[in-house]
């Protein structure tokens, strides 16, 4: 049985540049860049001053808010400045930077712990906090909240997205091939944590060795279990997750737990494990770099701080003629116009486009063809939302459920007036969350 949902796409994949190329572990330029906002909530403030020596794995910011996340170093060296600096949303931020020394010296905290096993539940969330981990998906939500719901949401299954179902991105799919017992040790980490006796690992069709080599693992771990999901965009959306895999609906408004479930991204499993078990913080990832722009595409396993341009020149530096660069997937990822940018947590792809790939859109009158209502995934009205939206009409928006929007980028996709409802939609909807804020305030 293969599990799916209702509503979604099946654009071109674009995966096998890149689906069947070993990671490669990528060394650290000489400056790396660390924004202290690497995650959703509170930014970080330093914990370094300028001239002061760093460790590989020391942590340089923090915060004493409740939904954040600690930044550490990637390198050793010797903290060169703390300015403001682009971060790859587009912000100016304030970051470390830090001369890498090129030596890798370790921070005496990250040593193995010798008996991992005997490790409270309040012991293994206090250290998947302190290593700073974040969904690694893209989102970026610190994973020690996701571990530790609410005392009244009873958690009875643990669901991993193995998904990865944005075109181009193979990073994911080589995690699972290469090294899923480290998967799997952290799954079973975040079962005991909350306390489930039941784990599904979701994998899209289209990764057939990913699934042999998964199913082979799990079958050393009681309760995990491999689903094949059928191939189609956005299956790795948490709420279509749990609904292919359950038949739970996630209420509007609501979360995951709100329904028993808690979803982990495939290589977020793999930083709990190293969290817990060698108090490893996450200090780096795998990106895939990928594209018709892209020279020699590749999966890196990048140090976070290294420049967007270090990271593509190892690639092989651009082709001629690249129109557009993107953090992330090309259907809910973000353009870059600055190649200095860092890689940070959430950055699970940079892909360049040539004009092969990139066309302009021509942004006619809407013509009521419903593709983008018969496509949306969350059963909304895409034509109306972008028309109270380009208007301005917060509340009319808000009377169509736009917070529901999981901007997909479907309707877009899907538009065959070739305008931009999912950027109208994301413009009304940060709008709508900057106002809530100033009235929390």
């Amino acid at each position: 049985m293969k599990y799916t949902f209702k509503g979604g796409i099946h654009p071109n994949d674009g995966k096998k540049s890149t689906e069947n190329k070993p990671i490669v572990q990528l060394n650290a330029p000489e400056e790396m860049v660390f924004p202290m906002v690497q995650h959703i909530g509170a930014p970080c403030t330093p914990c370094v001053a300028v001239g002061d020596d760093v460790a590989v794995g020391q942590k340089i910011g923090d915060s004493d808010a409740f939904v954040s996340a600690p930044v550490h170093s990637s390198v050793s060296g010797k903290v060169k400045a703390i300015e403001p600096r682009r971060h790859p949303n587009g912000n100016m931020v304030q970051c470390v930077i830090i001369e890498n020394d090129g030596l890798n010296t370790v921070h005496p905290d990250i040593h193995p712990y010798t008996d991992a096993d005997g490790l409270s539940v309040s012991d293994m969330i206090k250290l998947v906090r302190e290593a700073g981990i974040v969904g690694m998906g893209g989102a970026a939500f610190p994973t020690h909240i996701k571990l530790s719901p609410p005392e009244d949401k009873k958690i009875d299954l643990c669901i991993v997205n193995g998904a990865e179902c944005e075109p181009y991105l193979t990073s994911d799919h080589r995690v699972m091939i290469e090294t899923p017992e480290y998967v799997c040790k952290g799954i079973t980490l975040i079962m005991k944590i909350l306390g489930v006796n039941k784990a599904y690992i979701g994998i899209e069709e289209n990764k057939p060795e990913a699934i042999s080599a998964m199913k082979a693992c799990a079958k050393a771990y009681d309760g995990v279990e491999v689903k094949v999901l059928k191939t189609k965009y956005p299956q790795g959306s948490e709420k279509h997750l749990i609904k292919a895999l359950t038949g739970r609906e996630v209420p509007s408004g609501k979360l995951p737990a709100d329904v028993g479930v808690v979803v982990n991204n495939i290589d977020t499993c793999t930083a709990v494990y190293n969290a817990i078990a060698f108090r490893r913080p996450l200090i780096s990832r795998i990106v895939t770099v990928s594209g018709s722009g892209i020279k020699e595409p590749t999966n890196f396993r990048v140090p976070v701080g290294t420049p967007f341009q270090y990271v593509i020149d190892s690639a092989g530096g651009f082709n001629d003629g690249v129109e557009k660069v993107i953090m992330g997937g090309p259907m809910m990822g973000v353009a870059q116009f600055d190649m200095s940018v860092p890689v940070v947590k959430g950055t699970s792809g940079i892909l360049a486009f040539t004009s092969k790939e990139i066309t302009p859109k021509k942004n006619a009158p809407c013509i009521s063809c419903g593709k983008c209502v018969s496509n949306c995934p969350m059963n909304l009205m895409p034509l109306y939302i972008n028309a109270y939206a380009q208007m301005g009409d917060v509340d009319k928006c808000l009377e169509y459920n736009i917070m529901d929007c999981i901007s997909c980028g479907i309707c877009t996709y899907t538009c065959q007036s070739e305008q931009l409802p999912s950027q109208n939609i994301k413009r009304i909807k940060d709008e709508i969350v900057k106002r809530s804020r100033k009235q929390v305030k």
